[in-house]
């Protein structure tokens, strides 16, 4: 029995990718069965058309937080959603939405948290930020999602070095491979412990 997933995503949908060509594979532990996203032109959304799954926008900017609360629950709940997995989601989930998917919802964040994560920490900014900082790893790291930006326990990190003579665009490239392996791995595991009916155990890699 495999686990039934939500990926929320607000841009290209790399990561959603990642997760549909997993979930095809023979032995995966979930099927993506909803796309979900803030924004009617994402290439998410072109993604879920391709790989026949349903879909739904459900925008944010200048709605009532419960309107947007009320709408995402009804989508979960009418496709029956056992995980969420936001995948370059920009939003913060409604309190809601985390409450009912709690140790459920999972983010996947470009580095290591929580020191380059928070509110406004996405894209060339965590790169930009790592660089900065002058430390000789980065990575992406996998955690449940809560209700504050990136501060949600932490599930998985994948260590990608930082080399002489990266630039934002130079790491990125190579966190977000690493971005692409990680993700699926982890929401693997949580599938097949949520089909089983037991609570998550943290891993580190």
């Amino acid at each position: 029995m495999s686990a039934r997933l939500a990926v929320f995503a607000s841009g290209g949908g790399t990561n959603l990718q990642a997760l549909l060509d997993h979930a095809a594979t023979p032995g995966a532990r979930y099927r993506v069965v909803l796309v979900v996203s803030d924004r009617p032109g994402a290439g998410a959304l072109r993604r879920a058309v391709a790989a026949a799954v349903p879909s739904v926008v459900v925008p944010v900017a200048g709605r009532p937080a419960a309107e947007v609360e009320g709408d995402l629950l009804a989508a979960l709940s009418a496709h029956d959603v056992d995980l969420v997995a936001l995948a370059g989601y920009l939003r913060l989930v409604p309190e809601g939405v985390v409450r009912r998917y709690r140790g459920r919802m999972v983010n996947i964040h470009p580095a290591p948290l929580p020191r380059f994560g928070g509110e406004g920490m996405y894209g060339e900014r965590v790169h930009r930020a790592v660089l900065e900082a002058g430390v000789p790893e980065s990575g992406p790291t996998v955690h449940l999602v809560d209700e504050a930006y990136d501060r949600g326990e932490v599930l998985a990190h994948e260590a990608v070095p930082v080399l002489a003579g990266d630039t934002p665009a130079s790491l990125a490239a190579r966190v977000l491979e690493a971005e692409h392996a990680l993700y699926p791995r982890v929401l693997d595991g949580l599938a097949a412990r949520a089909t089983a009916g037991a609570t998550h155990q943290p891993t580190n890699r």
